[in-house]
């Protein structure tokens, strides 16, 4: 029988809703897309840019769904199956199911934040908590105003640690999901050009993030890249906050979880660092010295959470990146290899210049050269056409040999590229998919990344469709 996740009772209490009909399945899990219920679920009907929940009601109910949440009444939903009617936004609802899920939890929880490296980080601890105990964590990037309170909402009573990534395009955007999230250890991985277009500074962006400290519950603790230029404004931020324990993690000789040294391989990075007094010497089964800095973030909330640093260090062998960042494959490509990097799910000029290091790591077959596809990184202001253009260098720095370039911002980097490196540039990457397919040859290494809205995971999928994966090693 399915564990329940929620039951009617406490449904009522949480929401203040009225129940129509009778539950007769347990409500296992919480959904918002009627395409992926399964029985038992409790669906949601969020209303969102392009649909409405409540159009998709009775279709989830008579999938399965044991219950649906909805702001409105109709006979064909009531015919359907069971609803709970709340007098205001579904997500309203969503978001008081939070905050009761989150009252019920007796584990320890942490919120991750960050302009890159959130959800690398946040799978890092998900799996490095699990060592220790049960724990639940945020799918995917579900870390907006509705995925917040969503993972929330999914989160089992006997989790032991609750790992949440929080996100933000504006200032003011964290303080109400941090809120409901209260975290015992909050993380900032660092601060870069993310949203600049949305902020008049880097320091605008290092404010925002900052918010994250408001939420943190009394006797908790802030994590901090002690790299990052921003440490004393976030540290204050901290202070200010009521944390008194801030701990900085880096390659910076005064952090108090350091990395004194890092073998940087293809698949993965071997580790010697120093967490808070403690050595310890690891295996991190993701490549990129960018991901080993983050996993130090990972073991100093791994202590502060006083959970087994020791099994949390071991475990971190097994991490793999998340969809679209960084995932690795190797494709058949007429009688040989291409290895594809999949970077596509988003896009800043650190992450692209992250990006650029795990592609110059990569080695290429014979006669195989490093090819990096990429699309306008956006949100970045009126500095994104300087910026695009400085991937000059890191992309130098890498070796690569050959740019596909797709969108007008990354024109600014294709004219700094000189003509032997030039594959092509296109308006779009739709447009640029045809020429990017037809200049692949075995041996390559191609890397492929830029923001969501350029639209790079078309281009990776299409890489796929043309040339099928082959065997894992084992």
């Amino acid at each position: 029988m399915a564990e329940v996740l929620w039951t009617v009772d406490e449904l009522l209490k949480a929401t203040g809703g009225r129940l129509h009909g009778r539950v007769e399945k347990p409500l296992a899990a919480v959904s918002i897309d009627s395409r992926a219920v399964k029985p038992g679920d409790l669906f949601v009907a969020i209303r969102g840019e392009r649909h409405d929940g409540h159009d998709f009601v009775a279709v989830a109910l008579k999938a399965g769904a044991g219950l649906a949440l909805v702001s409105r009444v109709s006979p064909e939903m009531t015919a359907a199956g069971p609803v709970l009617e709340v007098a205001d936004d579904p997500l309203r609802g969503l978001e008081s199911m939070g905050r009761a899920a989150r009252a019920r939890c007796h584990g320890k929880v942490v919120a991750v934040t960050g302009s890159v490296g959130k959800t690398s980080t946040k799978e890092m601890l998900r799996v490095a908590l699990s060592a220790s105990g049960q724990t639940h964590a945020s799918a995917a990037s579900f870390n907006n105003h509705w995925g917040v309170p969503l993972t929330l909402a999914r989160m089992p009573r006997e989790t032991a640690y609750g790992v949440f990534e929080i996100g933000m395009n504006h200032a003011g955007e964290i303080t109400p999901l941090v809120a409901m999230v209260k975290p015992h250890v909050a993380i900032i991985t660092t601060i870069a050009a993310s949203h600049l277009g949305n902020f008049d500074s880097l320091d605008g962006i290092a404010d925002a993030k900052a918010e994250i400290f408001s939420g943190v519950v009394p006797g908790g603790h802030a994590v901090i890249s002690r790299d990052t230029p921003y440490f004393e404004r976030l540290s204050a931020a901290a202070r200010a906050c009521g944390i008194t324990n801030v701990v900085s993690f880096g390659r910076h000789p005064q952090a108090e979880v350091r990395m004194d040294r890092v073998a940087l391989h293809a698949d993965c990075c071997c580790v010697t660092a120093d967490v808070m007094g403690e050595p310890l010497i690891y295996r991190l089964g993701l490549p990129g010295e960018h991901m080993a800095v983050n996993s130090l973030a990972v073991l100093a909330a791994v202590k502060l959470a006083g959970a087994d640093l020791a099994r949390a260090a071991l475990a971190l062998a097994a991490a793999e990146p998340a969809k679209g960042r960084g995932v690795r494959e190797r494709l058949a490509i007429n009688g040989g290899e291409l290895l594809l990097i999949d970077e596509s799910y988003n896009a800043n000029p650190a992450s692209v210049a992250a990006a650029l290091g795990l592609l110059g790591a990569a080695q290429p077959g014979k006669g195989g050269r490093r090819i990096a596809v990429l699309g306008d990184m956006l949100e970045l202001g009126e500095q994104g056409p300087a910026l695009h253009a400085g991937l000059f260098e890191p992309m130098d720095a890498a070796g690569v040999d050959v740019l596909y370039a797709a969108g007008p911002l990354m024109a600014n980097l294709w004219e700094r590229v000189p003509g032997r490196q030039r594959g092509a540039h296109a308006e779009t990457s739709e447009a640029l998919k045809d020429r990017l397919l037809a200049g692949l040859r075995p041996g390559d290494v191609v890397m492929v990344k830029g923001s969501l809205g350029s639209r790079m995971g078309p281009l990776v999928e299409a890489i796929r469709a043309a040339h099928p994966p082959l065997a894992k090693e084992t």
